[in-house]
């Protein structure tokens, strides 16, 4: 009888096997917070998970958006989901000191340093390629950087550019980031931010750099980033985003949507909202009007999250054959795998008697914990 070897899914690694792309969600499938379009604030997650908008000095506004492709252009790009960026107040004078970009910063750990290998005579080129789409037409511009270990964590950049050579049509782009110089150290170990990744909106003269150079300056983009400020009529499109090792693009690593989801989960996860009725933590009454719970996250969180807790009155903490309202929520102790939290009611609980947390008939009451870098 002969046998069929079958390897595992799902290896660390590069070269063709899978989790070769640094980028988490860069085809923007995973979206917890929000599928609607979102007003971008500075250093806030406000629509797809693990991307970032960073803001400061900006007369303008935008906002993002998960968006699905037409069947046509997902036969061309490879991809149901992009990113839409959509300018909704215009800006047309740079402060010196503007900023705006949407970014992912991949976090350090032993894994980053093991395949980027920076600071030492081996340290690896990085390829990062992706689709996009604008009616701006000309220079656009991006740049990736990374916290080097030899003098203190200096942040060492390297800006570049890319043409949208046609507007309002998908285009493929491809851009190798050479090594830096070893004298820049190492990525540091760890479960904060070793590399980003930014997409430039608007960045000020005192941010800029010549493009396709490392850089101990702040250096967001190049000195030929466009203004994405000038309409309101300006939008980007972006997906398909991967950054691996090697000189040459590969074809984007497509993960099972449950890998990616847990991927995500690890920085920001939620509860609620998805059902009338979602249960939330079980656990004991204490008293007669306040209970603890314990709610178990899906998978070990970056670091030990924030809770935020939206509607907590519009939930019931179940007694016996009733179901009194939660008044008030509160957390009691968390780690990164699971927290404790008090559900307080006005009256109706039973010391020692175990209880459940769950949905009023709506799915206005949600569970955010955060542990984003």
């Amino acid at each position: 009888m002969s046998q069929t070897k079958v390897e595992a899914p799902f290896v660390e690694g590069g070269g063709g096997t899978n989790f070769k792309n640094l980028i988490i969600n860069g085809n923007f499938e995973i979206a917890q917070r929000s599928t609607s379009a979102v007003a971008a604030g500075n250093g806030t997650f406000t629509t797809v998970d693990r991307w970032k908008t960073f803001t400061g000095n900006l007369g303008g506004a935008y906002t993002t958006q998960q968006k699905t492709n037409s069947l046509a252009d997902q036969a061309t790009t490879g991809q149901e989901n992009y990113l839409e960026i959509k300018c909704t107040t215009t800006d047309s004078s740079v402060h010196a000191q503007a900023y705006s970009m949407i970014r992912q910063q991949v976090e350090a750990s032993s894994y980053l340093q093991s395949k980027l290998r920076y600071g030492t005579s081996d340290a690896q080129k990085l390829t990062l390629s992706f689709w996009f789409k604008s009616n701006l037409t000309g220079t656009h511009s991006m740049s990736w950087y990374y916290n080097g270990s030899t003098d203190g964590n200096t942040t060492y950049y390297y800006p570049f550019n890319f043409t949208v050579s046609s507007a309002d049509t998908w285009e493929k782009k491809v851009i190798t980031i050479p090594a830096p110089p070893t004298s820049y150290g190492s990525i540091n170990a760890g479960n904060a931010t070793g590399g980003i990744l930014n997409i430039n909106l608007q960045i000020g003269a005192d941010y800029q750099d010549p493009a396709g150079s490392w850089t101990a300056n702040v250096a967001y983009a190049s000195e030929d980033v466009p203004n994405f400020f000038t309409s309101t009529d300006n939008n980007i499109l972006i997906t398909g985003i991967q950054i691996e090792v090697g000189d040459d693009a590969s074809d984007f690593e497509h993960l099972p949507n449950d890998v990616q989801l847990r991927r995500c989960q690890r920085y920001f996860t939620k509860f609620g909202g998805d059902d009338a009725y979602s249960p939330f933590g079980s656990g004991m009454w204490r008293t007669g009007t306040v209970a603890s719970l314990i709610l178990t996250f899906p998978t070990k969180m970056n670091h030990e999250p924030t809770m935020t807790i939206a509607n907590a009155t519009a939930s019931h903490l179940r007694k016996e054959g009733t179901v009194p309202n939660t008044s008030a929520i509160a957390l009691d102790v968390s780690s990164t795998l699971a927290c404790m939290y008090n559900g307080t009611v006005s009256s109706g609980g039973s010391a020692g008697q175990g209880t459940v947390h769950f949905g009023d008939s709506t799915t206005n009451c949600t569970f955010s914990f955060d542990s984003e870098l």
